[in-house]
């Protein structure tokens, strides 16, 4: 068979393939493409996934989340495990969170608890009137009422199952009892803003005696009740807030807000119309009723000041103790505001939470994180000692602070082990412990009573007062 005849078209198009093959042919591009090829074959291969199959886990999948994160204050970490079910609930029961509010809050919307407190205002109102009725006339001039002193059998402090109530929710960081011999009534602080009153004596148709509130928005750092009139109770908090709860008005009132944390707050001895309080970085500063204001800010540390506290034998001497590490002894009529020098003081190798002086004004003791007690004594106290203590608390647990009884004899501090240190001041070291199968978490913060020798409230972090009386 004869080849078939090529038209111009095919001619033409055949020519053109076979001079793009010969140049194709001389630049090796032939060789360079089907190198390319190969190596992205290779990757590919290397690249490439195979699924799996996953299997249907034979359990669920629990996802666990923290206290913190839900809302819920964690339990009392000394307690974790002690508690039946119903004391864990009310300790991890959080209150409502309030925004700071610059007004006045009436005490009926304050309140948090399930019964009126209709009682507690009348047995304040009733002692207090009964108190200033037997003070005189000249009751505002006398200022605070002379301190009952003597000196406790520790062989009769004992601890009883009916007094021990758990008063708020969560830690304590406060605890003051009022300044009467008419009436048990102790007022404690917590870390949610809550001051709880606790009726030791209430009668069982009273109910339990507890009366719970929120005046605040974050933690309650200090509680001063007045002497001569028992139904002011002021109150100063983290929020920046001093408020009072006037009991006869039914109305915690505000008299002073800052952009600073409070964290402590003192009277002066037979100085009724002041206050004084530390904010902030190191200031103290003095609120004046009569002024309605604060007057002259001392910056007296580096870092914030945990307590305040008042000499009974020379009024013009405070004690302040810091973060910085240090405790200080002032004279207020010699503090310059540029450049205030204390009388004396005391170094620690860490923050130092409490300086607190003696019933008689002659001794100062302080507590720090370093594991030690200090202690001033001597007629310009010249004379330190440091007694040891293990003052290393847990994560949720308030720091130590060690508190004076009923006269100059013992310090009372609490440990680790669910109980109660003394310290001898003339030994200058621990003589014993007070302890009790009662006890089920760690007392940290203390008072004692000011009238009643023997009676010492302690509280816990899980918003529980333990009361330690002789009778």
């Amino acid at each position: 068979m004869a080849p078939k005849k090529l038209t111009e078209y095919e001619r033409r198009r055949l020519e053109n393939i076979k001079r793009n093959d010969q140049m194709l042919a001389s630049l090796n591009i032939h060789f360079k493409i089907n190198d390319l090829t190969a190596s992205a074959k290779r990757q590919r291969a290397q690249t490439k996934v195979i699924p799996v199959k996953k299997s249907k886990p034979e359990t669920p999948i629990v996802t666990r989340r923290s206290l913190r994160r839900i809302g819920m204050p964690p339990p009392d970490a000394s307690t974790a495990g002690d508690l039946k079910k119903e004391d864990s609930d009310k300790t991890l029961t959080k209150p409502p969170k309030l925004k700071p509010k610059l007004g006045p809050i009436t005490m009926k919307d304050a309140y948090c608890g399930d019964a009126t407190d209709q009682k507690l205002a009348e047995t304040i109102i009733g002692v207090s009137k009964n108190s200033q009725l037997g003070n005189g006339d000249d009751n505002e001039s006398l200022g605070y009422p002379i301190r009952v002193s003597g000196c406790v059998d520790l062989g009769a402090v004992k601890l009883e199952q009916k007094n021990i109530a758990r008063v708020v929710p969560g830690r304590v960081l406060t605890v003051r009892f009022f300044p009467s011999m008419d009436m048990k009534l102790v007022a404690v602080g917590n870390k949610f803003g809550n001051i709880g009153f606790w009726n030791v004596d209430a009668k069982e148709e009273d109910g339990d005696g507890i009366y719970l509130y929120q005046p605040h928005s974050a933690p309650v750092s200090g509680i001063v009740i007045q002497p001569c009139s028992l139904s002011k109770v002021y109150s100063s908090c983290y929020d920046g807030f001093l408020r009072l709860m006037d009991v006869e008005k039914e109305l915690f009132n505000v008299l002073y807000s800052s952009d600073d944390a409070i964290f402590s707050i003192a009277k002066r001895p037979n100085e009724v119309k002041s206050l004084y309080f530390a904010e902030g970085q190191g200031i103290v500063n003095m609120w004046d009723e009569r002024a309605g204001k604060p007057l002259t800010p001392w910056t007296l540390h580096k870092d914030r000041i945990n307590t305040i506290d008042f000499s009974t034998d020379n009024t013009n001497l405070i004690a302040t103790s810091s973060t910085d590490g240090s405790a200080c002894i002032w004279d207020l009529r010699y503090v310059d505001a540029v450049e205030p020098k204390w009388l004396k003081m005391v170094s620690h190798k860490r923050a130092v939470h409490s300086a607190y002086f003696s019933p008689s004004g002659s001794c100062l003791a302080t507590t720090s994180v370093d594991d030690k007690v200090g202690l001033l004594t001597g007629a310009n106290f010249e004379d330190l000692s440091m007694i040891h203590h293990n003052n290393q608390t847990g994560r949720w647990i308030s720091s130590f602070r060690a508190t004076w009884g009923w006269d100059d004899s013992y310090l009372f501090i609490g440990t680790m082990n669910r109980a109660v240190t003394v310290i001898s001041t003339a030994r200058r070291s621990s003589i014993g412990i007070l302890e009790s199968p009662h006890v089920s978490a760690i007392p940290c913060r203390f008072d004692a009573h000011p009238y009643m020798i023997g009676m010492l409230a302690g509280a816990t972090s899980g918003g529980q007062v333990y009361m330690w009386t002789t009778g």
